[in-house]
């Protein structure tokens, strides 16, 4: 399910997973097939991971990366999750064949 936010995002984020919803800031996004799949790349991680997990390593690595690059928008853009999302996300046929634990292969590029 798509919702719209536009006060929800900071900066020059547009979009973000929280199962099961995938919400943006501006309903013209709905029909950016990119971004949509970059966001449902993250549900199917959410979901094979049991959602809370998910969220207790996204923000763990998040903050190990912050600590390692003193850059925290460098330390998102290098969440294995991120890297494995951003990597796929003009693939549209990737979620058919992406393998369990896909974002594990994106750990340690």
């Amino acid at each position: 399910m798509i919702l719209v936010f536009k006060h929800f995002f900071y900066r020059n984020y547009v979009g973000l997973s929280l199962w099961p919803f995938i919400i943006l800031k501006e309903d013209a996004l709905k029909r950016d097939e990119t971004l949509i799949n970059h966001e449902r790349i993250h549900l199917k991680q959410q979901r094979e991971l049991l959602i809370l997990p998910f969220y207790i390593l996204y923000i763990s690595e998040w903050l190990l990366r912050t600590l390692l690059y003193l850059d925290s928008y460098r330390a998102y853009q290098n969440i294995s999750f991120e890297r494995e999302a951003y990597a796929n996300e003009e693939d549209k046929g990737y979620l058919s064949r992406r393998k369990i634990f896909g974002f594990l292969d994106y750990l340690t590029r």
